[in-house]
């Protein structure tokens, strides 16, 4: 049995915002291994996803460029050790520049960049702010003539997007760039992690099935005991998982319930479709936080990203389907460590 210390238990916490006791319990079942000790605390409805997005702090600034015909658009990250920096006025010129070099040469990575003449330029850049500054990434997308392409890049220079649609004709194409360009500023505001609920893995997606019914669950105790009116607690998570037969079977208890009600069968066909579309609707809840075409559309909170776009095409008298979108926010992902100030001045002293 491996030996459960403070510090992994304080590192578990860290890492999930669960109780103590939770995280010292989980750590003894899991023998000490970190990743299962997680996957335990999510399972039972205890660790809090979001904590991990809340301690991303990297600083620096993204960079976008835009083809004046729509035709090519670029977004790249750098990043620099301290928010200051990031205001110098020449790590901001760094940043166009690099954001120039890759929107004009479209190197393979950061290695071929760096390896590039530029990237003597970029060091040299760096040497003179005189802090660690590092390109952490870039994506180009192009289009052609049928394909409408779009992007938006936050005032506060820290998040960028692009986001291309297939379409039927150019003219469909040219009409949609300005709802792309909304639908850019909707991914910017909303996070999608990914473009489908079928780009989902089903293990991901039977793991998180499990944890946010649980959570919901602890919530409802809350509730109960405050005496606040319950969340419904869905079955699934999921569009993948709303096989016909899971919809087949919805239908047939919607009908059964309608019928304890004594509701009149002839009247049964116009409440079934708006009682499966909220059976939907309740059972979807992953895909409307990280599906972009998926979620609920900020501009009209009536319809999806996806049934959005494919009614301004039809405005347009063609057809359009976003393909690929990249989202790249400034510190995403990279966990900030945070020192001790009164110990390093103590060590410093001593």
């Amino acid at each position: 049995m491996a030996e459960i210390t403070a510090t992994m238990v304080k590192e578990l916490r860290a890492a999930t915002d669960a109780p103590m006791m939770d995280c010292k319990k989980v750590l003894v079942e899991a023998d000490g291994d970190m990743a299962k000790a997680t996957e335990l605390l999510k399972e039972r409805g205890i660790a809090k996803a979001a904590k991990k997005a809340d301690r991303v702090a990297a600083e620096g600034l993204a960079g976008f460029k835009i083809a004046d015909d729509f035709s090519k658009a670029t977004v790249v990250e750098i990043n620099s050790e301290t928010d200051f920096v990031a205001q110098n006025e020449s790590f901001q010129k760094l940043v166009k520049a690099t954001t120039e070099e890759i929107y004009n040469n479209q190197p393979a990575d950061v290695e071929a960049l760096m390896a590039s003449s530029f990237g003597e330029t970029f060091t040299a850049a760096v040497a003179k702010i005189g802090e660690k500054i590092e390109i952490r990434r870039f994506s180009t997308l192009t289009a052609d003539a049928t394909t409408a392409l779009n992007g938006y890049i936050h005032s506060n220079n820290r998040i960028a997007v692009i986001v291309i649609a297939k379409c039927d004709s150019e003219k469909t194409a040219e009409g949609m760039r300005a709802v792309l360009k909304q639908v850019a500023m909707h991914a910017s505001a909303m996070k999608p992690t990914t473009l489908s609920y079928k780009d989902f893995d089903a293990d991901y997606v039977t793991s998180e099935t499990v944890g946010r019914i649980e959570v919901i669950k602890k919530d409802n105790e809350e509730l109960s005991r405050l005496k606040k009116p319950l969340k419904n607690v869905p079955q699934y998570i999921s569009m993948s998982q709303l096989t016909p037969e899971v919809m087949a079977a919805a239908e047939e208890n919607i009908k059964a319930e309608l019928k304890a009600q004594g509701k009149p069968e002839q009247i049964w066909d116009k409440i079934v479709p708006g009682q499966l579309a909220r059976f939907v609707d309740d059972n979807t809840t992953l895909d409307k936080e990280q599906a972009l075409l998926d979620q609920t559309y900020v501009l009209d909170d009536k319809l999806t990203v996806a049934q959005a776009v494919e009614a301004h095409a039809k405005a347009l008298g063609g057809t359009a389907t976003i393909t690929e979108f990249i989202r790249l926010e400034v510190g995403e992902g990279i966990e900030k460590v945070v020192g001790d100030f009164a110990a390093e001045v103590a060590a410093q002293m001593a």
